[in-house]
């Protein structure tokens, strides 16, 4: 294909939500992560991220949710295409203009789903023709997360074992209709602060210093295989318990890091206790939290029981908006256009 007729390519990803999360790599330079982790694909909320490769041009443009990019968030862009580049064996500058529907660099995994947004835009603009499966490896040089939004529905990112990295890719376990009941009310918090440290860097700490990292190490492969389980049972009465008791054990990692890491406000704990208190007060597992590295709260539960979870969280004080999510579909091609040579 001549340079003067690439394709402008967009591409749309959704983001997820880690239901045991994946927190630290054991290779860097590969993005190897220490643990698997297993994540719900969220609908509505979308990256839509459009890429030209273009010889006239004499550096890399990125444009993020209508802003040029400067600093980290350029740098990891330029970084990417630099790897799709070297991929598809080319040497064009790219124009790159992407945007979320929901708040960026809040614990709402827009990270993942901008790299997985940029990996599928970015490798069919340059020509490359890839699977899913490889997609996903390479959207993890991006954000650890990014490969798991490749797909829809419940997913699995195996860490594997493998030195090179072979084995390391996510893959679909459960489509997005499995369990239509489940329902994710996203509790949006008021003055939810910007993290200022990437996570990327952040997890890295926790790995140096964690006391309690070692040990999490040794839980989770059993966990995943419990909620896994849950999963494809439907079963919310075992869901919903293992989902508070991996967050917990996350929110431990980090809060024994040195320096500490909280990303928690005392809205976020209220909810957290709410949920706890609301499960006593019905005598079962109603509902079911977890989080990322940001203040927003998702809790699981079922449609029947969403009027009454809904009930007794939304008054918290703090508490914003409030989002009702579905597993959805992943990653897709939303159009390729040529332009005249």
């Amino acid at each position: 294909m001549a340079p003067s007729v690439r394709p402008s390519v967009t591409y749309e990803a959704p983001p997820n939500i880690a239901l045991v999360k994946y927190w630290g790599v054991r290779d860097p330079a590969r993005a190897l992560p220490y643990n698997s982790s297993l994540s719900v694909t969220l609908d509505r909320l979308r990256s839509r991220t459009r890429v030209r490769f273009d010889p006239e041009l004499e550096e890399d443009a990125v444009v993020l949710n209508g802003a040029t990019a400067t600093g980290g968030p350029r740098d990891g862009v330029v970084r990417f295409l630099d790897r799709v580049r070297a991929l598809a064996g080319i040497a064009d500058r790219a124009d790159v203009r992407s945007a979320n529907n929901f708040p960026t660099a809040s614990g709402l995994a827009s990270s993942a789903s901008g790299f997985a947004a940029l990996a599928g835009a970015a490798t069919r603009a340059a020509g490359l023709t890839l699977s899913d499966r490889e997609l996903s490896q390479l959207a993890r040089f991006g954000s650890g997360s990014a490969c798991r939004s490749i797909f829809g529905g419940f997913v699995e990112w195996r860490a594997g074992a493998r030195p090179d990295g072979r084995d390391c890719y996510a893959r679909p376990l459960f489509g997005p209709r499995h369990w239509p009941e489940l329902v994710d009310l996203v509790l949006m918090v008021r003055d939810a602060p910007v993290k200022e440290v990437r996570s990327a860097d952040a997890m890295q700490s926790s790995v140096r210093t964690s006391d309690y990292f070692a040990a999490r190490q040794k839980e989770v492969p059993p966990r995943i295989r419990r909620i896994r389980a849950a999963i494809g049972a439907r079963r919310e009465d075992r869901l919903f318990p293992l989902l508070m008791e991996e967050c917990d054990s996350f929110r431990r990692v980090c809060e024994t890091t040195r320096p500490r890491l909280d990303y928690l406000t005392s809205t976020s704990r209220a909810i957290l206790a709410e949920v706890h208190s609301m499960n006593r007060d019905a005598g079962r597992a109603l509902a079911g939290y977890t989080h990322d590295a940001g203040a927003h709260m998702h809790v699981f539960t079922l449609r029947r029981h969403l009027a009454r979870v809904r009930a007794r969280l939304t008054p918290i004080d703090g508490v914003e908006r409030a989002l009702v999510l579905r597993p959805g579909p992943g990653g897709k091609l939303v159009s390729a256009r040529r332009r005249a040579a």
